[in-house]
């Protein structure tokens, strides 16, 4: 294996998003990940579906995009945990591993003897990630959470949206699962800096994370509004709250996004959109004073930017080096020619449907580059494998397990 956690195995027994989103990064990373699925079924997110991965004949597989988004590169063993059996596998597989990843609910895993203390006193070094929507304490720890209500408990959907009395006003959610992959990526952090701690003390650790923490944690510049103002942001629909004019704006053919981030860049734009006064008037000469003016200001520059088409302000502003885009459909997204170049789309095999794409990890280093070799798993796809090569059972016992149901 290649990358720089190559080094890593990691035990997975989470399902849904946040915690397989976590995993597939240390899979990218290098790490050998056994994904733990539940026999006949596996991780939910295999039938949220249509759209489904197809075979070479057109037939939809089992396995919808949602899965094939956040499992790239791990294996998958089917293993029923609520029998002594399988709990007994999870145990020899634990004291092979350097991570385990769950989100189950509080207290849920310790009627199988697969809480942290139990499979701490197995492994002390294990890095023990546990991952629910409210936390290990609190009054909400017993509640189960998902990322659209945790969008809206944590504040998100209060500064998502149209603006209060303009039409189509209200709370929005996110396109996508942000809740829950924002608690991904703070997941790989944190097992990260554990790895680091007891590579310098031999000591394990529960790490304790949270949807709903991690919500509130990375509201960033809008909490901190809050914090200093004591005011609730509202929404503001593609508005920046802290800079102006940074938004979609109209062109004479549809919109595009104008992301002005100083005073100079501000000068710049209203040269070229023929806004002499604006740019020489006191009031709009620092952010401070545009942010103020808002509802003054940006009804001007969208009467300029609605006069010529969206590609002849981006080609202008660009060029004189004021931040601006497309506003992209994921067609277009995908044509985009730096997008190519970057190479963010990766094929792998896969043996149902021959191939399968998926979205590269945008990280890429120099000393050890990340390698995309294993497409998402079929269900179960490496039981046999796993449990003969990595724990030395015989195909007498990897047979009598299945005939009994255990995987």
């Amino acid at each position: 294996m290649s990358g720089p956690l190559s080094h890593l195995k990691v035990l997975d027994l989470s399902r849904i998003l946040a915690g397989p989103w976590a995993s597939q990064v240390l899979a990218d990373f290098g790490a050998e990940v056994i994904k733990i699925e539940r026999p006949g079924k596996g991780d939910d997110t295999r039938h949220w579906g249509p759209p489904y991965l197809q075979d070479a004949e057109g037939n939809d597989t089992a396995d919808a995009a949602y899965y094939l988004s956040a499992n790239r590169g791990k294996k998958s063993i089917t293993v029923d945990i609520t029998k002594p059996e399988g709990q007994a596998l999870i145990k020899e597989l634990v004291q092979q591993c350097d991570i385990l990843l769950e989100n189950y609910k509080v207290g849920g895993l310790a009627k199988y003897g697969l809480d942290y203390a139990s499979i701490r006193a197995i492994n002390p070094r294990i890095i023990y990630c546990s991952i629910t929507g409210f936390g290990q304490t609190g009054p909400y720890a017993q509640r189960a959470g998902y990322d659209a209500m945790i969008q809206g408990m944590g504040g998100l959907m209060s500064i998502t949206g149209v603006p209060e009395g303009q039409p189509g006003a209200g709370p929005q959610k996110v396109g996508v699962a942000v809740a829950d992959l924002m608690t991904g990526m703070y997941a790989v952090s944190g097992i990260l800096a554990a790895v680091v701690h007891r590579e310098q003390t031999g000591e394990g650790q529960q790490i304790d994370l949270a949807l709903l923490d991690t919500q509130v944690a990375w509201l960033a510049n809008q909490a901190q509004n809050y914090l200093v103002s004591g005011t609730s942001p509202a929404r503001q629909g593609t508005a920046h709250p802290n800079i102006v004019p940074y938004q979609a704006v109209p062109a004479s053919d549809g919109y595009f996004m104008l992301a002005v981030g100083n005073d100079t860049q501000f000068q710049k734009f209203c040269q070229i959109a023929g806004l002499a006064a604006v740019a020489q008037d006191p009031a709009y000469a620092t952010n401070q004073g545009r942010v103020k003016a808002r509802e003054i200001l940006v009804p001007l520059v969208e009467a300029a930017t609605a006069a010529k088409p969206a590609a002849w302000w981006l080609e202008k502003l660009s060029d004189a080096h004021v931040p601006c885009g497309p506003i992209n459909n994921l067609q277009q997204v995908f044509a985009d020619p730096q997008v190519q170049a970057r190479g963010m789309v990766v094929e792998q095999p896969h043996p149902e449907a021959g191939s399968v794409r998926t979205v590269r990890n945008p990280l890429g280093f120099s000393a050890s580059p990340l390698a995309y070799q294993d497409a998402p798993p079929t269900l179960g796809q490496h039981t046999q494998a796993v449990l003969t090569d990595e724990l030395g059972l015989s195909a007498e016992q990897v047979a009598a397990l299945r005939d009994k149901g255990i995987i």
